[in-house]
Formats: structure tokens, sequence, C-alpha cells
């Protein structure tokens, strides 16, 4: 079974960082730096399917795990990242249970509960088609995230999440908040408000939640009410902002 999975169901909380640059290099380096998973912004970062198999093949390489969040729920991508070996899944901006279905139709295989396309023997997936026991094993190796990040995806939250196939519900609070006029004010009460509206709706309906650190908190705050998957860093901020601090230093040395 996917080890993410497994670590989830023993009650571990997860801790990713964010790669957004393209670079296999940043997505190893951050594993050895001491993030064993790292999730691969293909919504707003550098790169597309090739690099982004470059870029896994660094976390596994690196002793690593990968997410991949993908730029939207287009059943052709899905199918095809999903044949060439990606496992653990975000999907950004889906709403409504109509959306879900056809990101779940999309990703199980027929007899499974979907309708995925099937050719993953000529894929990486299946270790090019080493491994026969795929088609058994894929609907459990399969981690889904949906990304819950507008207002009217919280009304529609709990019949979402209940669908067969959604393992974990991912907020998005930047754009949540921007679903009701709040675009980076995270801390406004309408939007803190919202927030909890979807924390309360998790534990109601034993839901879980994954997200950003800093919109409710640091990572001891965020796991104390109810996230199991949190992801801080980003390669990129994380670039600017000691580079930022180099030149800051480099001034005050020659001034």
């Amino acid at each position: 079974m996917n080890p993410l999975k497994q670590r989830l169901a023993k009650g571990e909380l997860i801790t990713a960082a964010w790669a957004e640059m393209g670079s296999a290099d940043s997505a190893e380096l951050m594993v050895y730096a001491g993030f064993d998973t790292i999730v691969i912004d293909g919504e707003h970062g550098i790169g597309y399917l090739d690099q982004w198999m470059h870029m896994a093949r660094a976390v596994e390489a690196a002793g690593g795990n990968h997410i991949l969040r993908l730029p939207s729920g287009d059943p052709t991508l899905i199918k095809r990242v999903l044949d060439h070996g990606f496992r653990s899944l975000i999907i950004p901006m889906v709403n409504t249970v109509e959306e879900a279905r056809v990101i779940l139709d999309a990703a199980i295989y027929p007899g499974h509960g979907g309708g995925r396309g099937y050719g993953s023997p000529l894929g990486r997936t299946t270790k090019y088609s080493i491994n026969e026991n795929y088609l058994a094993e894929s609907r459990d190796d399969l981690f889904l995230m949906l990304q819950c990040e507008h207002h009217i995806a919280v009304d529609n939250l709990k019949d979402i999440a209940a669908l067969d196939g959604v393992d974990m519900i991912f907020v998005g609070p930047n754009d949540l908040a921007g679903s009701i006029g709040y675009l980076r004010r995270l801390g406004e009460k309408p939007v803190q408000d919202l927030l909890e509206r979807i924390e309360t709706t998790a534990r109601e309906n034993n839901i879980a939640l994954a997200s950003i650190t800093g919109a409710r908190g640091n990572w001891a705050e965020c796991r104390d009410k109810g996230y199991r998957l949190l992801a801080g860093p980003a390669d990129v901020l994380e670039l600017v902002n000691a580079i930022r601090k180099a030149a800051a230093e480099r001034d005050a040395q020659l001034a």
C-alpha cells in the first residue's frame, strides 16, 4: 500500500515541503535536509510531466515520498500521471460532487468503481509490466486529495468527502479567502470563520483534512485543530528569503 496512506492509518501527522522550481535537485535536497514528503506543484510551479517525473525519481532516490498537485482535474492528465507512476495526487478547485465524480471515474479502474483507461503495463506504474498485481492493488494504493478552496466547496464538503475514493480534503485557504472577497487577508474573521466551519464539519463527519501552515497557526496549532497532512516551506520562497537575508547582511557590513 501507498506508504503515506499507511502512515495516516497509524495516526501519524505527515509534514511536507513544496517543490515549485521544477528542479529535481531542489526536490532531492529538501528530502536530505529533513522533509521526507515533497509536494510537486504542477498547478503553480514550474514544469510539466517530464519534469515532474525527474523530480519524483529524485525524491524516491533520496528516500522520500512525493505528492503531485495537478493543474486541474482533467481526466486525460489524471490517466497520464497515474500510468507514469504517481500514486498520491492533489486535485485543485473541486467545488461540487459532480466534479469530484469525474475525477474519481478517471482515477479508478472499471470493476473498482471507476472508468480509468487501461494501459498501465506500458508505463512506470507497473514497473513496465513487471508488477502483475498492479490492477488488483491500484485502488488501495491510490491516495487522492481534493482541494476545498471556494465557499461553494465548503457548502458541499460533507457530500464530496463521503464519495468512495476520496481519501482527504486539502484546504486551500488563500483561494478560499478570495472566493469571499478576502484574498491575502487570511486573518480576517470571515475567513477564519469559514476555516473553522470546515474543521467542524470534518470532526463531525470523520473527514481527514490537509492544508498549508500559517492560515490556522503553526505546525502544532494546525495539528491540534485536526489537520493530518501539512505542507509548509516552498523551495522558491526559502531561496528568495535566504538570498535577501544574505544581501541585507552584505549591505550592513559594507555600510
